[in-house]
């Protein structure tokens, strides 16, 4: 029987056919029992075996891997010489016992965002926003440049959630969860794991002496199961001067809410805004067809012109340059993504046809909101304002183990795998921002001073409203900031995502 490969881009399907011969079941050690000829009686003992890898699961994630991975050819382990020798295979498959392991055993060493998943499930929710919460978003920092205190900062907090209803909010200090100070050593622990209910201790900074002192206030906060947060935080209109400046706090992209964002356009063409400020400053990314109904809704003025463009490894770019030119048009695959004036269903989109776009940016906007910047600014004047952005220039897909045509999951496993398998660049063919993107302006949040979010006197947005007015009005307050901390789900927070559909390209790369 056919092994078929299905991978889902965030949702979005790829098909590949003949990835593998048969499946094979998991490895199996018989200890013969003792037959000695010198006894009369048979001893039976319990004897401890090794653990064993499962083949089935490790030749799934090698053979995803060997189709899509980006950086395929310049990964040893991963060349298609690999298979050649069924026997040597078999024992590479064998090497690694835990999946995790071996998947992470074939990353390439530039790679920073490849993951996988031990329950599909589980992968599903955290690319659709949804996962358990009590509607607090934070970051953690240390409370000095050198010590291992910590301290979480609520950057904000989600509308009709429990931390909402309880009274967090924005710029908010935790020192402490049920009564445990905040360290290195124990912060992943208290703040990302799965306690569904906690006690969060309350502290604020003095600033004469630099030190976060606790308030003695507590909040106890509860998680809610699949929770999916609106991307659409805030959408005001300010007047700066004689400018009419649209404000929009925009935190992932998500195609489920197209909708939604294209109403927030058009009620800001219909009150004939001049500006637009889009903060993207907790935006991790995720559909990249999303981004260019967005960047086509900030102009207008581009529409069928190459909004970005999508790098391949090799073996799919000759692959997708044999379909474009053979004689069957229905077998094209479009490896650009354009400005348009329509969704793919219809809608039609507003442009607003401006020709400078301010965009707030930090340490946590990544991949689709670079994207966003780097496709915009072949085409217009973008001004971004904040912290140099994360650097994710690739994008990844879903690759699901299926066993048939109909969407069959393998029944033996739970695993799915998240996989960088593109570079995106703009029409330009720019697409080397690994570092980040550098802003105009440069700012820092302040933990002792966030302000409030689309107020004209919070820090970043004060620095666009002087831009824009050219008055100098509002004041940009200073302060100190420390070294953030690690977010252990950063990986499931920063995505670009791209359309595949797989009914198209069900014989891609037979083997």
């Amino acid at each position: 029987m056919k092994k078929i490969f299905y991978c889902c881009l965030l949702g979005i399907t790829i098909s590949s056919i003949g990835c593998a011969s048969e499946d094979r079941d998991d490895a199996i050690i018989n200890i013969p029992a003792d037959t000695s000829a010198s006894t009369t009686t048979t001893t039976t003992t319990s004897t401890p075996t090794e653990p064993v890898a499962n083949l089935e699961i490790n030749d799934y994630i090698w053979k995803g891997l060997n189709q899509y991975y980006y950086w395929q050819e310049e990964v040893d382990e991963l060349a298609d010489s690999k298979t050649t020798n069924a026997a040597e295979y078999n024992t590479f498959l064998g090497s690694v016992v835990d999946p995790s392991d071996f998947f992470d055993s074939l990353n390439h060493e530039d790679d920073r965002f490849s993951w996988i998943e031990e329950n599909y499930v589980d992968l599903q929710n955290q690319l659709a926003g949804i996962s358990a919460s009590n509607g607090m978003k934070f970051y953690v920092t240390r409370q000095c440049q050198t010590c291992n205190e910590l301290v979480a900062v609520v950057t904000y907090v989600l509308p009709e959630s429990d931390a909402a209803a309880k009274g967090i909010e924005r710029g908010n200090l935790i020192t402490s969860i049920n009564g445990r100070d905040l360290s290195v050593e124990n912060y992943v622990q208290l703040l990302y794991g799965d306690l569904m209910t906690y006690t969060v201790g309350l502290a604020s900074y003095n600033q004469d002496t630099q030190i976060f002192e606790s308030t003695g206030g507590s909040v106890v906060l509860d998680k809610v199961e699949n929770f999916q947060e609106n991307p659409i935080h805030k959408n005001i209109i300010l007047e700066a001067g004689d400018r009419s400046v649209g404000y929009l706090m925009y935190n992932q992209f998500v195609a489920s809410f197209d909708d939604q964002l294209i109403q927030v356009f058009s009620d800001f063409a219909s009150q004939n805004i001049t500006d637009l400020v889009l903060d993207l400053r907790y935006n991790g990314g995720g559909s990249v067809r999303t981004c260019a109904y967005l960047a086509s809704m900030i102009t207008g003025q581009f529409t069928n012109e190459i909004f970005a463009q999508q790098l391949w490894n090799s073996k799919l770019m000759d692959y997708f340059d044999d379909l474009n030119n053979n004689s069957d048009p229905d077998d094209d695959r479009e490896l650009n993504n354009y400005f348009t004036n329509a969704t793919v269903d219809g809608a039609s989109l507003p442009g607003l046809n401006l020709s400078t776009v301010y965009i707030l940016t930090t340490k946590r906007s990544a991949s689709a909101s670079e994207l966003l910047i780097n496709g915009l600014a072949p085409h217009i004047n973008v001004v971004q304002i904040g912290e140099t952005t994360v650097g994710k220039n690739v994008g990844s897909i879903s690759i699901y183990d299926y066993i048939d045509n109909e969407g069959t999951k393998n029944p033996d496993h739970t695993y799915a795998m998240q996989p960088i398998v593109l570079k995106i660049a703009n029409s330009e063919g720019f697409a080397d921002y690994s570092d980040g993107l550098v802003p105009n302006t440069a700012l820092n949040e302040y933990a002792s001073d966030l302000g409030v979010l689309g107020d004209p006197t919070e820090n970043f947005l004060a620095a666009a409203l002087n831009q824009i007015s050219g008055s100098g009005r509002y004041s940009i307050p200073k302060g100190t900031s420390f070294p953030l901390m690690k977010d252990p789900t950063f990986e499931a927070k920063h995505g670009m995502h791209i359309d595949f559909p797989q009914e198209k390209y069900i014989d891609i790369l037979k083997n």
